[in-house]
This record gives structure tokens, C-alpha cells and sequence, in this order.
């Protein structure tokens, strides 16, 4: 198994938690970063605009990527360039559909004919993928993000899935596959394997580095000292009864 240093996939952190992406931001093996509305709310932050341009002055040489907030095409659009004049670095994230299942190509390909880096998000198909290659200009830098862990919890394995869009999206020399939502570490190599150029990860998920190669006996015992320890802690005990003194002999 490869050290995480010699992989060619890079590895996004994707959250909102601003001491938490301050403190990954200071791994040089973070390439990048991602967000979204639904991890900004969770961490309860309460200006979008001001987060992100308080996150760009402390993350000014790696990309971040910041979602557009409208539904309907046209106010997609006008954020998505608004966003854009953030920073350099920003790629503006911009659904694959509107709420009703509306296609944003004519938008994507706006913007990217306006050198805006994008990066499409919440693609599961290869026929989406496809439509969006379609919209692309050859000369802007964009990231495709397929959430490949939410098409595992479907049951469905995504690694085929994305090996063919590696594939589909190999002669685009300016667009990176991302594999998004991954489920564990094993998701890095597989991601690794297939030629992804990006996955993300949650800071908890980032946290599991420390494991990746780690001895197996050696986290055997310490799964068992932990059951054993927190037993000890919570105070739990079992009376032993006639019927188990009975069969010990």
C-alpha cells in the first residue's frame, strides 16, 4: 500500500468548521478545499459571504470551492459570478440541476466560456457527466464532482462508474474528476486505483490517515483494551450465577 505522500489523487478536505479548516490548511498534504450550504449550517455559520472571504485570506494559495444558493438558472448564474470575484482561488460549485431536475447547462457553459473555474457538483450518472463535458470550454479549469459514497449507499459499487468517467472526461486536459461523500480511507485507494484526480474528505475521515498502514495485531489489541477500558469506566458489571459456576466445572 502506497504512503499518502506518494499518491497522485489529491485530497480535498471538504467542511465548514473554520478552526477545523485552519488547521488541516496547515497540512501540505490538503491540496485543496470544498463546502457547502448543508455543512455551513451545521456549523452554524451565520454569513456566507463573510465566511467565505474571512476563509480565503487564510487559504489564499490552494482551491476552495463555495456553492451558488439560488435555484432558478439565471440567479444561479449571477451568483456564481459574484462568487468567482472572491478570490483567485474560488471554484464556484454549481449543481448539475436546479431543485425540479432542471439541467444547468446553457448556464455552465456560459461561465465557462467566461473562464469562471467551476466545479459541477452532486453528479451520480454517466449520462450527466457526459452533459456536462458537452458544456465545457476546453481552456477554463473545472472540477466534475461525483458523489460516488451516496451511489454506494444505494448498494451500487461506483468504482466501475468512475474508472469509465476517468474515461469519458480523459481528453478535457483542464477538468479533474472529484469523488465525493466517500464513506472510509479505502475510498482514497480506490480512487487512487481508477485515476481519480480528487477526492474529498471530512476532517474526521482525515483524521484515519494516522491508520493507513497500521499493524493489525497491534489495533486488534487496542480495540480490545478500549471495550475493556470503557467497561471499567461505565462501571458495568455481570453477577455470576449458579448456572455459569455450574458449567466452569
Amino acid at each position: 500500500m502506497p504512503e499518502i505522500d506518494q499518491l497522485r489523487v489529491k485530497l480535498f478536505c471538504d467542511g465548514a468548521d473554520f478552526g477545523s479548516l485552519i488547521t488541516w490548511s496547515a497540512d501540505p498534504r490538503i491540496k485543496g478545499f470544498t463546502t457547502n450550504p448543508t455543512l455551513m449550517r451545521k456549523a452554524q455559520v451565520v454569513d456566507y459571504e463573510a465566511f467565505a472571504r474571512e476563509l480565503l485570506k487564510v487559504i489564499p494559495d490552494r482551491p476552495v470551492s463555495f456553492e451558488v444558493l439560488a435555484d432558478d438558472p439565471e440567479t444561479m448564474e449571477e451568483q456564481a459570478l459574484t462568487i468567482s470575484a472572491w478570490g483567485p482561488n474560488v471554484n464556484v460549485k454549481m449543481p448539475v440541476t436546479n431543485t425540479w431536475g432542471a439541467f444547468t447547462g446553457p448556464a455552465l457553459r456560459r461561465l465557462s466560456r467566461c473562464r469562471v473555474a467551476l466545479n459541477v457538483t452532486a453528479l451520480f450518472t454517466l449520462a450527466q457527466i457526459e452533459r456536462v463535458a458537452d458544456c465545457l470550454d476546453p481552456d477554463t479549469p473545472t472540477i466534475i464532482s461525483v458523489f460516488a459514497g451516496r451511489i454506494a449507499d444505494t448498494g451500487i459499487n461506483p468504482a466501475p462508474l468512475m474508472r469509465d468517467a476517468v474515461r469519458m472526461l480523459e481528453p478535457l486536459r483542464n477538468v479533474e474528476l472529484l469523488w465525493a461523500s466517500p464513506r472510509e480511507v479505502l475510498n482514497i485507494f480506490q480512487a487512487e486505483d481508477i485515476g481519480c484526480h480528487i477526492i474529498t474528505l471530512l476532517p474526521e475521515m482525515l483524521g484515519k490517515l494516522s491508520l493507513i498502514g497500521k499493524n493489525l495485531d497491534t489495533f486488534s489489541q487496542e480495540t480490545v483494551r478500549m471495550f475493556y477500558r470503557d467497561a471499567c469506566a461505565a462501571g458495568y458489571q455481570i453477577d455470576i450465577r449458579k448456572e455459569a459456576t455450574i458449567l466452569a466445572v
